[in-house]
This record gives structure tokens, sequence and C-alpha cells, in this order.
């Protein structure tokens, strides 16, 4: 995407009401103990940016998402990002059912490598024909958020920042920073933000 239009993109999202912007986040966030244990009760969805990329390379000349060549990619570093973020995940004993992913190169690769498959969803990132900024233009991350997931497991999305950011607010999430969501059917809210050395945090944090 041109750097004028990130821009102005992000321009617009600022301007959106605040209430809009922040109704996702929970009244009382989950920290330490209580995270690890609603987490690995399930029911959660985690969403992950895409672990660090090469932001000499960009997307402008992107004709298909199964082209890596014309995509901004995952750098050495973001490839062991990815790995850490799944051994984590595992050693904290975190149940993970679906793992979707935005279909570019990057967030596949972060997802893979994470996770060990990840199943292409364009909802995490398709954009309806609306301007930047508006409250509905990902009304498919949105639902695709909100839909619940049973108890027992963990859905997994890795996708990009924008996209969460029009539908949240708030603070970008950081390459390879996750939210968790709690799904609502029909909206969601935001109980927690993690990154790798937190998830790391986590596991040296006794449960009552």
């Amino acid at each position: 995407m041109p750097r004028w239009l990130c821009v102005g993109a992000l321009a617009l999202a600022l301007s959106a009401p605040a209430a809009a912007l922040a109704q996702q986040a929970a009244a009382a966030p989950l920290r330490g103990p209580e995270l690890l244990a609603a987490l690995r009760a399930g029911g959660y969805i985690i969403y992950f940016r895409h672990a660090d990329t090469h932001h000499g390379q960009n997307d402008q000349r992107m004709t298909s998402v199964e082209d890596c060549t014309t995509q901004r990619n995952l750098t050495d570093r973001g490839r062991d990002h990815g790995r850490a973020i799944g051994e984590a995940i595992r050693a904290l004993g975190i149940p993970i059912g679906a793992v979707l992913a935005s279909p570019l190169c990057r967030t596949v690769e972060t997802a893979v490598l994470a996770f060990g498959a990840a199943q292409k969803a364009p909802a995490a990132r398709e954009a309806a024909p609306r301007p930047p900024g508006s409250a509905g233009r990902f009304a498919a991350l949105r639902a695709l958020l909100s839909t619940p997931v049973a108890p027992g497991a963990n859905t997994v999305v890795v996708a990009h920042a924008y996209p969460y950011y029009t539908l949240v607010g708030g603070q970008y999430l950081s390459e390879g920073e996750a939210d968790v969501v709690r799904p609502r059917g029909g909206d969601f809210e935001v109980v927690a933000r993690v990154a790798l050395g937190q998830w790391r945090q986590l596991g040296a944090t006794p449960t009552r």
C-alpha cells in the first residue's frame, strides 16, 4: 500500500468516534493467573499480527496471494519469533483448535511456524467497498472474531494490524503481538494483549 494511502487511512480511522473504536475493550482485562486459567479452559480467540517482516519490501506489486516474491515477507528473526510463540504456548498447556490465517505469505508462514498448520481465511483481511476507517469496512473480520468458540480449545487467527485496528482502535498490534478476544455472538471484547516475552512470563506465574 502506498505511504500516502496508509497515512490517509490512519487519519480517517483516528477520526472515527471514540466510543465506536473502544466498544470491544473489556471492563476488567485478564492478567497473570486469571488469563492463563481462562486460556487453558478455552473458548477464546487469540488474534496475532504476523511476526517480524522486511520493511524494505511491500505488497504494491502483488498480483496473487500465492506469489511471495511480490509481498512483504518474514525476516529470519520473524521466523524465529514465530517458532518461539508456538513453543511458549505449548509449554503453557494452552489448547489450540482451529488456526486461521490471512492468505498472505507472511501470515500463513507465521501460523505454520507457530502452530504447524493453518487454514487460509480471506475474511481475516477482506475489506468491504467502504472508505478507510469506516466501521463496517472489515465486517467479515468482525463476524469472525464474534463467532463463539466451544470450551476446551482456543481459535487462533493470524492476520494484520490495520484491519484489526479499524475494529478496536487503541494501539496498533506490534509484529508478533496478540490480543486475546472473547467472542460474544453479536460482537466481541478484548480481554488481554500479549507479546512474546509475556507468554513466557505467564509460565512463571503460579495459578490458583
